[in-house]
C-alpha cells in the first residue's frame, strides 16, 4: 500500500490544497488534513474514509453525529483525534450562524434561509425565538429550548419574557425535526395557537411558527391559514 508520502504531490491533501484550493478536495481528504496520521495498514485518507463510512457510506453530515465515544473506538483515532474532529464539527456549527442579524423576514424561507444550515443536522429537537422590530428586522435570537431527538419542552412564559426584555412586540419560533421531515406534528400545531392566543392578550405579534428538516421547511401559521 502507498503511504501518502509516496503519492504525488498533486494527490495528496496538504500539497493540493495548495495548489488547487479546499473546494477541489474530498470530503475525505479533507478530513485526512485534520487527521494528519493514518495507521500502519492505511494512511489517514483511509483512515478518514472509515470515519464517514461509520453510519454505513461516506457521508460528511454523519460526523455530526458520532459520538466522542465511538469515534475512539475507531481504530487508528483514539482520543486526541477524536477530540479534534468534534471539535472541528462544533467549529463549522458555529460558523454556520447568522454573524449580521440585520436581516429583514419577509416571508418563511427568510427564517428557513437564517437557521436551516445550524438546526437541519441537528440530533436535538432546538426551538428558538426571533425577535424583530417594527420592520420585521430580526434583533436577536434566543434558544428557547433544547430537548432529544423527540420533542423539547416549550415554556410560554420564558418566550414572552424573552420579547420584552428587549423592548419588541413581534416574534417567530421556530424549531427543527431531527428526522428531518418537517411536517408539523398535533403538538406543533397545538402550542402554535396557545401562543397566539396568549400573545393577542400581551398585545405582541406572533407572525409565524417555522419547523424546520433536513432541507426543507413549513410555517405552521400559513398552513392553517390556508385550510
Amino acid at each position: 500500500m502507498l503511504s501518502i508520502k509516496q503519492l504525488p504531490n498533486s494527490e495528496r491533501p496538504y500539497e493540493k490544497l495548495e495548489m488547487y484550493g479546499e473546494k477541489v478536495l474530498s470530503n475525505s481528504e479533507l478530513l485526512a488534513i485534520i487527521l494528519k496520521t493514518g495507521t500502519k495498514e492505511q494512511t489517514a485518507i483511509g483512515l478518514a474514509q472509515n470515519i464517514l463510512a461509520l453510519r454505513g457510506e461516506e457521508n460528511i453530515r454523519s460526523l455530526q453525529e458520532i459520538s466522542l465515544g465511538e469515534l475512539k473506538q475507531i481504530h487508528g483515532v483514539g482520543r486526541v483525534k477524536a477530540i479534534q474532529i468534534k471539535a472541528m464539527c462544533e467549529l463549522a456549527k458555529r460558523m454556520a450562524k447568522p454573524l449580521n442579524l440585520n436581516v429583514k423576514i419577509k416571508q418563511p424561507k427568510d427564517v428557513a434561509d437564517l437557521v436551516m444550515d445550524e438546526l437541519r443536522y441537528e440530533k436535538r429537537e432546538i426551538v428558538k425565538i426571533l425577535i424583530l422590530n417594527t420592520k420585521n428586522v430580526v434583533q436577536k435570537i434566543v434558544d428557547i429550548s433544547i430537548g432529544n431527538i423527540a420533542s423539547a419542552t416549550i415554556n410560554v412564559k420564558q418566550i414572552f419574557e424573552e420579547i420584552m426584555k428587549i423592548g419588541m412586540s413581534k416574534f417567530i419560533l421556530v424549531h427543527n425535526h431531527p428526522s428531518g421531515d418537517a411536517t408539523p406534528s398535533i403538538q406543533d400545531i397545538q402550542i402554535t395557537k396557545q401562543i397566539e392566543e396568549a400573545a393577542k392578550l400581551l398585545d405582541l405579534q406572533f407572525l409565524d411558527h417555522i419547523v424546520i428538516g433536513d432541507g426543507v421547511f413549513q410555517s405552521i401559521v400559513s398552513e392553517q391559514r390556508t385550510k
